[in-house]
């Protein structure tokens, strides 16, 4: 049996990348998925991949920490699959690498909002729905950067930690309807993101981008970046029933490195 069935997954950030990935594999695993980001063709590219597969999604075009934005993504889902059981927090920009006295209001409230924000609004709206399902499942995707720091990213830390802190709040206060809460925290993960932040943090360090992308992968044990895959797999076990007695954890996903 495919560990979805039966299950209509909200995918915020779904127009490339970690969305993308999760987009195709939940449908692969039989999940209805309401794909959800800020680019239209992308987003609806992402759907349209996912119905050549033999899939079930539709695109949603919002800003996921936009309220109205937000209320219309969980219509369009319920209007097309009925309910709503499973929400990803995927959605989320990095943004600059700066020290911190240069780091400016408007950098640190873009960042938390793309990021944090976005994972609350979600949730609000989401979890009414969830409720009426009968329970669910919300995963953060957050980032080891809000377990154990990284310089030069303080808005992007934070955010991230703050999606952790949320996850054990909600864990608690959800648990009595059957909704569990969960985190999955990944390592640096190859792709055009990661490779912006390796030149960011070698302008401000004044290194080599070779010498900046050679200390990332040594610092954990595998001596490797993390994969889109890696990060799939990680979410799909915790929106599934494989994982119907955890909530509140935090899985690091990150080829080894200490979480902090």
């Amino acid at each position: 049996m495919a560990l979805l069935d039966g299950k209509v997954a909200i995918i915020t950030g779904a127009s490339k990348g970690i969305g993308r990935a999760l987009s195709l594999r939940f449908a692969q695993e039989k999940a209805a998925v309401v794909c959800a980001a800020r680019s239209a063709d992308l987003v609806r590219e992402t759907a349209e991949l996912v119905g050549k597969a033999g899939g079930r999604a539709i695109a949603v075009t919002c800003d996921a920490a936009k309220e109205d934005d937000v209320r219309r993504m969980i219509a369009a889902g319920l209007e097309a699959f009925g309910k709503i059981t499973t929400l990803i927090n995927n959605a989320g920009d990095g943004g600059p690498t700066k020290p911190v006295q240069d780091y400016t209001m408007d950098d640190w409230m873009y960042t938390i909002h793309s990021c944090l924000t976005s994972s609350y609004v979600c949730t609000r709206f989401a979890v009414p729905e969830m409720i009426k399902a009968g329970g669910g499942s919300i995963v953060n995707i957050s980032s080891g950067a809000g377990r154990r720091g990284l310089a030069y990213r303080i808005g992007y830390c934070s955010a991230k930690a703050g999606q952790v802190g949320m996850a054990y709040g909600l864990a608690l206060e959800l648990g009595p309807h059957g909704i569990r809460v969960n985190v999955v925290a990944p390592g640096a993960v190859e792709g055009d993101r990661i490779d912006r932040v390796i030149a960011g943090q070698a302008q401000v360090r004044g290194v080599s981008e070779e010498a900046m992308r050679k200390a990332m992968i040594e610092r954990s044990p595998l001596k490797r970046m993390t994969t889109a895959g890696d990060i799939v797999e990680a979410t799909l076990f915790f929106a599934s029933d494989l994982a119907k007695n955890i909530s509140g954890q935090v899985l690091a996903v990150n080829a080894g490195e200490p979480a902090g």
